[in-house]
């Protein structure tokens, strides 16, 4: 019996919702959209960029079978952990990304810059779908402009520079989506408490967690585009974090 087919890239199959890419699309081209997270701005921030790159055709597809059409077992995300020996978010998972140069072209041109340099990603190959609003990072005092890409022309990617980057992965979405990989982040530190989304990413470079401003930043792309499944908000992640 022929399976059903989940539609990617844009395509729309009679009977069900726009493609990944086409959600991801009409996302990016709405003037009104809001951005994923809503944070005090603080005065002179430093613009930065990051680059939300979605693609297919891994070839490491996903166990779970997602609620949300669009969402293929081969639909993915490329992200990278950072090195454990970097002053700043040391150990984070996290997107391609970071501060506009001044030869840059916007943040567009930042994002893809900085996803060359720090993942090998051969950027012709990325159909730039649009800027989402601008999230606020009051601690590292950067204004950050989320660029979503697609990724048309897949090319190898791999940690360029170790000093930088201790892994570069491409995580499928499905795995994301799966309420069992799910749960939050608890930091407890001189009586006060932060709570966030947490993701568990298991790949062949080991199992990572998802947390902090990406966690929010996926979790909060997620319920815009429909694509969340119940998970439970009560479960605590372990987090290991650097005295």
């Amino acid at each position: 019996m022929p399976q059903p087919t989940t539609p990617h890239d844009g395509e729309v199959l009679p009977g069900t919702t726009l493609g990944a890419r086409a959600q991801l699309a009409a996302l990016a081209a709405d003037p009104g959209v809001v951005p994923l997270l809503e944070l005090p701005e603080r005065a002179n921030s430093r613009p930065a960029a990051v680059l939300m790159l979605f693609g297919v055709l891994d070839g490491l597809p996903s166990d779970h079978d997602a609620q949300a059409r669009a969402v293929s077992r081969d639909l993915d995300v490329l992200l990278l952990a950072r090195a454990t020996t970097l002053r700043a978010h040391p150990g984070q998972v996290a997107f391609p990304g970071g501060r506009l140069d001044p030869g840059d072209d916007g943040p567009v041109g930042a994002a893809l810059r900085e996803a060359r340099e720090e993942t090998g990603l051969d950027t012709a190959g990325v159909e730039v779908l649009g800027v989402l609003g601008d999230i606020s990072l009051a601690f590292s005092q950067h204004l950050v402009t989320p660029v979503l890409g697609w990724w048309r022309h897949p090319s190898p990617v791999r940690v360029v520079d170790e000093a930088e980057s201790a892994a570069v992965f491409r995580a499928p979405v499905a795995d994301l989506l799966n309420p069992a990989n799910r749960g939050v982040t608890v930091v407890r530190r001189d009586g006060q408490e932060w709570r966030g989304p947490g993701f568990l990413v298991r790949h062949m470079t080991g199992e990572h967690l998802v947390w902090g401003f990406t966690g929010m930043v996926l979790d909060g792309l997620f319920d815009r585009l429909g694509w969340t499944e119940p998970w439970d908000d009560t479960r605590e992640l372990p987090l290991a974090l650097p005295d």
